[in-house]
């Protein structure tokens, strides 16, 4: 880690790539795509952006990324998956589609699109424990819940009855995307964690 400042990947394999780049810079951490396993290797922590979470899979396995961030995950990287890198990050998925898999790393059953298609996405306002200064805007588009979670899992939010923000050791997720909102609390929350686990 060069200095005090961390260097935090994002998964750049599809998805909102580029907005977690700027949000993470804005948190005060040194930014990189992640594409490869020796750029995964480099990065003292890692956003699973949002995007389609059985493209997601597939090109990581593809890229021989797969196996290595589940190896980084149980060894206690600190993560953060937003939307697709939720379910990602889940142990089980309600409802897979043929071929998908997880990294792991967060002991929850999520299921998919469960707050409904891309033409049902909504904003709203969401409270999350250990976010300072109100609500957190939160961007729902074609957004998972958490159906359950294990006994070493905070719940940090719920939106309408559901599951949409859990932290697990150094694994963060959320239903939602901070990213495009402009309001960078969440993934301050992340650097902290990130440098806490340094």
């Amino acid at each position: 880690m060069a200095g005090s400042t961390p260097s935090v990947g994002v998964l750049a394999l599809q998805g909102d790539v580029r907005e977690h780049l700027a949000a993470l810079a804005a948190a005060g951490v040194e930014a990189a795509q992640v594409r490869r396993p020796e750029e995964l290797a480099a990065v003292d922590g890692l956003v699973v952006p949002g995007g389609e979470s059985t493209t997601m899979s597939k090109l990581a396995a593809l890229f021989g990324l797969l196996e290595p961030l589940r190896a980084r995950v149980r060894e206690g990287l600190p993560v953060y998956g937003t939307c697709a890198g939720m379910i990602l990050l889940a142990e089980k998925i309600l409802d897979p589609r043929s071929g998908q898999e997880t990294v792991g790393g967060i002991d929850m059953i999520v299921r998919r699109n469960a707050f409904g298609r891309q033409n049902e996405s909504f904003e709203a306002a969401v409270d999350v424990e250990g976010v300072d200064g109100g609500p957190v805007e939160g961007v729902f588009i074609r957004a998972p819940w958490v159906e359950s979670v294990g006994g070493a899992v905070n719940v940090l939010a719920e939106h309408g009855g559901h599951v949409v923000a859990v932290r697990q050791g150094n694994a963060l997720a959320t239903s939602f995307h901070p990213e495009l909102t402009g309001d960078h609390r969440m993934h301050r929350l992340f650097a902290d964690m990130v440098r806490s686990a340094a």
